[in-house]
């Protein structure tokens, strides 16, 4: 049986993946459940971990997986490993539109590398594209260098979503999206990368990303 917390932790982590396809940050954690420190936050999951409802993936910063819900949370069957999250049989194939960099911008992509097959159940409505990704800095959010993520094409956010962002034009970059007060916080999650901090006009939405793929 689970302590309140710990089946809130798990909600969270569980309907995040769902949402962005990679687990949140220990800070996003710590932040949804209001404790005052990262370390309650390793005790929940480590008891989670022992309870078998979740997973550590080894050598990745901060990932996880949902191995099982419990039937509060509306699942009496095991969870399917994620970041890949197949709801429907088949796969469907998406352009993959070069490199985008989780570190230092790099110029804008516009060309077709090659495709890639991916869940059905991993896009919904609306058009899609795929990413290889190149940097660390987006490592805490679990996306490391060369996956593949899945972008939804669309040209808004909401704050916290990650996002493919052109910067003034000429520059593509995957990162968290904050909207302040007449201005963009592209936020990274690594701390050795600064947050970028520019004019709303200097940034577009391309895309907010829906999955993962990581081959081993």
């Amino acid at each position: 049986m689970l302590t309140k917390k710990q089946l809130d932790l798990l909600d969270f982590i569980h309907k995040r993946i769902q949402r962005d396809g990679v687990p949140p940050s220990f800070d996003e954690m710590k932040d949804a459940l209001e404790l005052k420190s990262k370390s309650g936050i390793h005790r929940l999951i480590t008891a989670l971990e022992e309870r078998g409802f979740i997973r550590r993936l080894a050598h990745r910063a901060r990932a996880l997986e949902v191995v099982k819900l419990p039937d509060s949370l509306g699942a009496s069957r095991s969870a399917p490993a994620l970041p890949v999250r197949p709801e429907t049989p088949g796969s469907v194939e998406l352009d993959v539109m070069g490199r985008i960099a989780a570190g230092v911008p790099i110029e804008a992509i516009s060309e077709v590398s090659h495709a890639v097959a991916v869940p059905q159940g991993m896009v919904g409505a609306g058009r899609h594209y795929a990413l290889e990704v190149r940097g660390d800095s987006m490592i805490d959010a679990g996306i490391n260098d060369g996956d593949v993520v899945v972008i939804r094409e669309q040209l808004t956010a909401d704050n916290g979503d990650i996002v493919v962002a052109l910067v003034e034009g000429q520059e593509a970059t995957l990162k968290r999206f904050r909207k302040q007060k007449g201005a963009i916080a592209l936020e990274a999650a690594n701390p050795a990368y600064e947050t970028r901090i520019l004019k709303d006009n200097q940034v577009q939405v391309q895309g907010r990303l829906v999955g993962l793929i990581r081959t081993y």
